[in-house]
């Protein structure tokens, strides 16, 4: 029997030779336009609002910015491998109130208090990894379910926030950390920094971020390759746990308190963010550099919507919209390919 080989006299997609032409990949040229993207915004909010392309409003999105980014950095890492994390809002939350409680105001107290609340997000991501990748639940359905054992766990233990340590504040030295500035760069960026150096140098250069593209571009071909995908995928969802209890540990000291619903807005963002920058929704394709500039974008559109006095609903409506058009968009660039 003879097998017919398909065709290669077929042009390739004008997509694809505009890219070559350019010297960018696809997945590069996502990144380009997030970053551009970001800084279209920057100058229309500019035009509207006198000072918020000054160094001081660049800094104040930046700052924000931060906290998506830091929880996107761990959404980031499980969509790669075609998986989502939904317990993000409460693994924040609760990281917040355990910070602020345990701590208790003393700057003492504080790196124990530190390893409680990262511990406890590593634990909640210890769950859904094991529930994903040994019983086989449904990342949907297993990170879902985990918020709302999480939402009740921290309602019941804190008596709806009204125990007498959920009256603390943030350690001074955590509220400095977040308020202080660097040569006169917000401190909470260097920090992000960080984050962005360790997560691209994983993604780029190790066999871990290797492996974790593999797995997003077909769990069972990895498996058949060599790659520990039950290891790889407990590993990942216990990433994006300790990053949510991270970001909710830096809110809290940009805040002060803790308050009950503080994760709420950061699930949403976290994946819009992800999406903006080019990260493929069903793995296998992205970088965190493309979070970083959707995470930058994003923040900047919802501060350009408020500077132009537009309520909470069209907001929502505006980036909501976005989000579907470049979903599209990129489905079809994918289609194509």
């Amino acid at each position: 029997m003879t097998i017919l080989e398909p065709s290669t006299n077929e042009p390739p997609p004008a997509s694809a030779v505009r890219g070559a032409r350019l010297g960018v990949t696809p997945d590069q040229r996502r990144i380009l336009y997030a970053i551009v993207a970001a800084i279209l915004l920057f100058f229309i909010g500019g035009l509207i609002r006198p000072g918020f392309s000054s160094p001081s409003g660049i800094a104040a999105v930046l700052t924000v910015a931060c906290f998506v980014g830091l929880v996107a950095a761990g959404q980031t890492f499980v969509i790669l491998i075609g998986g989502i994390d939904l317990s993000v809002p409460w693994t924040l939350n609760a990281g917040a109130i355990l910070m602020m409680s345990t701590a208790a105001n003393s700057d003492a107290r504080m790196p124990f208090a530190l390893l409680v609340t990262l511990g406890m997000g590593a634990l909640v991501g210890l769950c859904n990894g094991v529930g994903i990748a040994v019983f086989g639940v449904p990342a949907v359905v297993m990170t879902l379910a985990m918020n709302g054992v999480l939402e009740g766990l921290t309602l019941g233990l804190s008596g709806g926030l009204t125990c007498s340590s959920c009256a603390a504040y943030a350690p001074p030295l955590l509220q400095a950390a977040a308020h202080g500035t660097i040569l006169g760069i917000p401190a909470i960026l260097y920090l992000w920094l960080g984050v962005i150096l360790l997560a691209s140098f994983i993604l780029s250069f190790t066999t871990f971020g290797r492996g974790t593209y593999a797995i997003g571009n077909g769990a069972r071909a990895s498996y058949l390759a060599g790659v520990n995908v039950t290891r790889t995928t407990i590993i990942l969802y216990v990433i994006s746990g300790a990053f949510s209890a991270l970001a909710g540990i830096m809110i809290l000291g940009f805040g002060g308190q803790a308050a009950l619903g503080l994760g709420d807005p950061y699930l949403f963002q976290s994946i819009a963010a992800a999406v903006i920058g080019g990260v493929y929704i069903l793995g296998g394709r992205g970088h965190y550099v493309g979070t970083v500039a959707g995470s930058i974008s994003l923040v900047a559109l919802v501060s350009v919507l408020m500077a132009m006095n537009m309520p909470e609903y069209g907001r929502s409506i505006t980036y909501g919209v976005i989000i579907l058009v470049l979903l599209l968009a990129y489905g079809r660039e994918t289609a194509e390919r």
